[in-house]
Order: C-alpha cells, then sequence, then structure tokens
C-alpha cells in the first residue's frame, strides 16, 4: 500500500497509508493530513488513488503545491517523489507505482483513443477466434474471462465508435478539463471522478456528478466527460 511520509527540517514526523480513494491535506483539523503550517492553506491539495496510481492536485492554495522543487498544478505521483508544502515535506512511497518515465501529468493515463478504435467483438465471436487481450494489457484472471466490457461514444467526431475495456484501468478525458477512471475489480467495474473542469463541474454518471467516490458501473449506464456521452456495456 502507498504511504506518505511527513517531515521537517529532516526529522520524520509521522506516517500516513493512502487507505482512502481520496484525501485531503491542509491546516485545517477536518483534513484527512492536518499539518499545522501557517505557509500551508486550509485546504492545500488532495491526492486520489485508484488500485496503485496515486495522482496529487493543487486545491488552488495561496503559496502553491511543489513536487520535487517544481510547482504543479496536478501530478502523477512516483515512487519516492518529495512533495513540499510551506516548510513541511511528504514523501509519496509505493514501489509498485505505475507512474514511470518522464510524463508527469494525467496524459500518460489517457489511454482512450477512439479514432482507430474498432468495434469490440462479442464475447460468444472471442471464444469462437480465440482473440487475444491487447498485448499492453495484463492477461486476465479466471475471474475476469467470462466478463466483457465496452465503452459506445454517442455524440461527436467518434459517434458510434466503441473501446474495449481491457485495462485494469481506463482514463477517460483530457487534462485541464474533466477526467474520469473506470477500474476493474474482479468481475466488478467502478468509475471515479479524477479532475473538474474550469468551472469545478465532474465528469457524471446517469446525470449525477461522478466526484472523487467511486460509483459501480452496471450495463447500459450513461457516462458525460468533457462534453463526450458514452454507454457503458457489459456483458
Amino acid at each position: 500500500m502507498a504511504k506518505l511520509i511527513l517531515s521537517r527540517d529532516m526529522h520524520v514526523l509521522d506516517e500516513y497509508p493512502l487507505e482512502k480513494e481520496c484525501i485531503t491535506i491542509g491546516r485545517k483539523p477536518d483534513n484527512d493530513i492536518q499539518v499545522n503550517d501557517r505557509a500551508i492553506s486550509g485546504y492545500h491539495c488532495q491526492i486520489i488513488t485508484v488500485l496503485n496510481d496515486s495522482f496529487l492536485e493543487d486545491l488552488q492554495s495561496t503559496n502553491g503545491t511543489f513536487v520535487n522543487t517544481r510547482r504543479i498544478t496536478k501530478h502523477a505521483l512516483r515512487d519516492g517523489d518529495l512533495i513540499n508544502l510551506g516548510t513541511h515535506q511528504l514523501q509519496y512511497v509505493n514501489e509498485f507505482a505505475g507512474a514511470q518515465g518522464d510524463n508527469n501529468d494525467y496524459e500518460r493515463t489517457m489511454i482512450l483513443q477512439m479514432d482507430n478504435a474498432p468495434p469490440p467483438p462479442r464475447a460468444s465471436e472471442r471464444q469462437a477466434t480465440g482473440i487475444a487481450n491487447d498485448a499492453a494489457s495484463p492477461a486476465p484472471t479466471t475471474a475476469q474471462a467470462d466478463t466483457h466490457a465496452w465503452l459506445e461514444i454517442l455524440n461527436g467526431s467518434n459517434k458510434g465508435k466503441r473501446y474495449e475495456v481491457t485495462r485494469a484501468m481506463t482514463t477517460l478525458g483530457k487534462p485541464g478539463n474533466q477526467v474520469a477512471v473506470i477500474t476493474r475489480r474482479g468481475r466488478n467495474f467502478v468509475i471515479i471522478g479524477v479532475e473538474a473542469d474550469t468551472a469545478g463541474q465532474y465528469p457524471r454518471l446517469n446525470g449525477e456528478p461522478i466526484s472523487v467516490r467511486s460509483m459501480p458501473l452496471s450495463n447500459q449506464d450513461q457516462i458525460e466527460v468533457g462534453g463526450i456521452r458514452m454507454t457503458f456495456r457489459l456483458e
């Protein structure tokens, strides 16, 4: 499990396991992690954790949030990242973190590319033809093998196209607009809002804001992210 190690002046003060999907950090006592530092805003930043990935987002703090001395707005955390808040530091520790490479924002998880996505075969066709999963995706477990899910786009230039959901984590949206994440948990799928748009509006599930709390997905659920509407199909 990922954790944060809080320190000041090279002295460790506490450790916090990332047990919740969303934790807030700030000076006020109702934060998940309270840091009593005048240079830190009441609600300074938040961390959203999806499977083995954690995303840091500054909450329009007065003095900013810095990762490895670089000021950030949103950042996909990597093992060993040092978050600087006022006179305090939070080290992110997660040896299983999937955020690798030089790209430090959400774009590394934007795997929903609709332009070239062929319609997914039905479960019966998959069994008959022996079609394998995408090589970039982990092989399904026995519990997942008979569960088939995809997204069908309902509007925009990609209307009618479908994208098979085979990965443990599928991210929808565009940085700076709206971002949501679909995660697969055995036979079940849930969706979590990662980022709101500039007006503070989160992606929607059946007309309701998704926010940062996970919501279960069912067959024919309607998802809207950044003005793009899609149907979640499950068989």
